[in-house]
This record gives C-alpha cells, structure tokens and sequence, in this order.
C-alpha cells in the first residue's frame, strides 16, 4: 500500500502528534534516543486532557508508597484491581504492561522534576492507596505537563501548536510522510515514523451519540479540541479498532460546564447525598457503578458533601469553593438550609457516618475506608451528575506501542499511546489509571519509534 503527498520541504525522524501527556512523553523518549523529533499539535494551546487531569498517578510499588507504609501493593494487585475494574474485558497484555511498568514511569516524572508525594485514601474500584500527585494536594495534569515541557524545552524539541495533522503517508506500506495544516497553509513532513498522542473523542458528541445513542444530552468534561480525528487518521491506514462503544461516564461533574469534580475528594473523606440529605451508595465503587446511583437519585443528581480537614489539605478543594461549584455551611443546618433539604435527614446520615468512621466499618453501604471522621466544621457541598469523562475505546496497539492492521499485524512507523488507543481499560477506567496509561504508553511508543528508525535509515 502506498500514498504518497509529493515533495516536502523538512523531515524528521519521528513526527508526535499530539502534545498531551503521551505526546511529550514519546517526544523525549526519542529524542534521548537520538532521533530528531518534532510535536505537532493542532490546539493554540498544548496538553489537551491532560490539563484537565484532576485526581492522581498510580502505581504499585514506588519508592513513595514504601516510604509511606504501603508495603502490601505491587504490580500483580494493580492488574487485578485494574481487570476487576474494566469488567474483565482489558486487553491483558497491555494491562500487564501498564501495571508492571507505571512505577518507573512515575520515578522517571520524579526525576524530571515532578513535586509527587503519595496520597493516602483509595479511589474507586482500588483494593489499596497507589495514587501520586501534586504534594499541596492540587491537580496532577498540569504538574506533568510542567515538567514535561520543561524537559522537552531543555532538549531542544521543537513543539508546533495550530498544526493540525490532515493526513498520514504509507510509502512501500511504511509511514513516510504527513500533511499538515498550519496558519501558513498546507505542508508535507517526511517522516519515518509517526506517534499518534491526540487522545479520545469524548468533546465529539455526535461520534459519542454514534457508538453510545443513550448518552445523547450529556455535558462532557472533555476540551473542545476531543474530537476524535486521530482514530480517522490511523483508519485511513486500515489501523484495527478495539473497545469504541466503552465510554466512561464520570459521576461528579458540574452540570452547567461540564467542570470536572475530582474522584480525588471521595477517596479522601468525601460523601455523597440525595436531594432528601441521605447517602444511597458506597462512594468508594468504580465510576460507572457510582454514576448509576447518582442517575437513580432525583433529578439524576446529588451532592457531594466534604469537610473543613478536606478544604485545608486539598488545593482542588478550596478551588472548587473559590470558583462557586461548592456552596459552604458553618453548621450542617446552615447546609441543609442553603441545600434546601430536611436538616434532620442531613444531621442523621452525619450521625451514622460518624459512628461508621469510629468502628471502621460502614454498616449502611459498605465503604471499605473512611481516612477521616468528616466532622470538621464548616462544611462544603457541591451538585454534581455524571457526565461524559473518558474513551476507553480507540486505535488497537500491541505492547511495543505498534499500532495495528484489522489483519493483527503492526503498520511499519506508526505508534500511538493514551485515550487514543484502546484496550488498556476495559469496559471501565479506573480513576487515577489514565496518568499511567499516558506516560507508560507515551515512553514506549517513543522509545520504539526512535529504535525503528535506526532500522530504516
């Protein structure tokens, strides 16, 4: 198979499209390794998701966790949480590779300059704590997209933002060049080989409505630039797809702008009610199971509730109050009032969720772990509904990161790494596992890409 774009005025080893947290990542794998690389993004501004990337990292057995106590996690128990989590239907390979190797991705951020700590508390759908971020407790996409474009400035790669990827060449059946939409019009790239890093299609609400009709109407957490064209890319080059009707739907999200709300403020302390002021699920449950309950509740919403100990630890926390997605009660009256639910109902689950954190153990629900008493006046509450977060679905990868054919064998030169490929989750992410998907996945593909090529030359 060929097509060819004729002549082109540059060339470079290894082209990365996209410049999130699996764009920059393969950018500097490569670029270590000795081939000449350059980022092309199509957004005016760089990161895409990862800018939004709220919760945590995880990883089984990392230097912080030891340092932590946390001796009983390791790579296996991450693979069966992660399998358990995505319904049994993960690619295995894939899951073993992002499992056994999210400890070295995460040390290698560390290195790099990443102001990681361990944090205390489970996520959802996780057996044990393993998640590492930010140590003021704030997002961690921004952290990881500091330090990464601050390593990829320091070696001299070269990033393009408005340069929107068009087209993919195949010369001989190997990638050899791409089109390129820039401010200045239309231009071909050499290229021998090719990261495809441009992530999901949650912001492309008709092609969401395509593989999943029943989300039609709900707000996305997603940046506008979420548009899915990559796996139209790898497409066009008879690219395999694995998983594209497996579309998470987050259970804390801002209604009126889609604002993310992060897992984070469950797993540490946070609770969940009803319009009646009552809790009706274990908060600590995978996500789609969590955005069940909410739909059930009226209104198809509730609100999350947390405390003053949350708002003083966690930098999100204080955010979310801050920009008016979570109103604040000096008394759990005050709450109930402002919330406009019966105060006595809101007082009773207080009351039993006080008792259930001082037995550790929660008779109503059947949470596994309460990290605090939730008593620490005043409190702060914030309505949320699920919403339209993550694509589990997309390009179909092998372990090296090689994207492949519907025949299951890999396209010479072409790579791609994070929401943009499929397989890694299953039929549900696991919060926190996306960070490790991105950098995991990013460091190979680049690694990879920039190994090819030495075979090419």
């Amino acid at each position: 198979m060929s097509l060819t774009f004729g002549a082109s005025a540059e060339g470079f080893d290894v082209v990365v499209v996209g410049s999130g947290g699996a764009g920059l990542s393969a950018a500097i794998m490569a670029k270590e390794a000795g081939a000449s690389v350059v980022v092309l993004e199509k957004m005016p501004y760089l990161g895409g998701n990862t800018n939004f990337a709220s919760g945590g990292m995880n990883a089984a057995g990392t230097k912080q966790q030891l340092a932590a106590g946390v001796t009983g996690d390791s790579p296996e128990l991450f693979y069966k949480d992660t399998m358990k989590g995505g319904h049994n239907r993960n690619n295995p390979a894939l899951l073993k590779t992002m499992t056994e190797n999210a400890k070295y991705a995460e040390e290698w951020l560390v290195d790099i300059g990443a102001k990681f700590c361990f944090r205390k508390g489970r996520g959802g759908g996780q057996s044990i704590a393993r998640s590492h971020g930010p140590c003021d407790g704030s997002a961690v996409g921004p952290e990881v997209l500091r330090v990464l474009q601050k390593k990829a400035s320091e070696d001299k790669i070269e990033i393009r933002p408005q340069n929107q990827v068009v087209d993919i060449a195949l010369k001989d059946g190997r990638v050899s060049s791409v089109k390129v939409k820039t401010p200045e019009g239309e231009k071909v790239i050499d290229a021998k080989a090719v990261v495809l890093a441009t992530g999901g299609f949650g912001a492309n609400l008709d092609m969401v409505v395509k593989y999943r009709p029943e989300l039609k109407g709900f707000v996305t957490t997603n940046h506008k630039g979420a548009q899915g064209e990559g796996i139209e890319l790898a497409q066009k080059l008879g690219a395999s797809l694995t998983d594209m009707d497996q579309i998470q739907i987050h259970p804390t999200v801002v209604k009126k702008d889609g604002h993310l709300i992060s897992e984070s403020m469950r797993s540490r302390g946070g609770i969940l009610v009803n319009h009646d002021g009552k809790r009706f699920c274990n908060e600590l449950l995978t996500r789609d199971v969590v955005s069940q309950h909410v739909l059930a509740q009226k209104g198809g919403e509730a609100y999350l509730i947390y405390d003053q100990s949350i708002f003083d630890s966690n930098k999100l926390s204080r955010g979310y109050y801050q920009n008016g997605y979570s109103v604040k009660g000096e008394t759990l009256d005050e709450l109930a009032a402002k919330l406009k639910m019966p105060a006595e109902n809101l007082k009773a689950t207080f009351k039993a969720y006080w008792k259930a954190a001082e037995t550790g153990k929660d008779e109503a629900f059947g949470r596994p772990e309460m990290v605090i008493a939730l008593n620490k006046a005043p409190f702060y509450a914030a309505l949320i509904s699920p919403g339209i977060h993550h694509c589990m679905g997309g390009v179909t990868i092998n372990t090296k990161a090689e994207v492949q054919n519907k025949q299951g064998k890999s396209i010479p030169g072409f790579y791609a790494a994070g929401e943009v490929t499929g397989g890694v989750h299953g039929g549900n992410r696991i919060g926190g596992n996306a960070v490790a998907d991105i950098v995991t996945f990013g460091r190979i593909a680049g690694t990879n890409a920039a190994a090819y090529v030495k075979t090419v030359r």
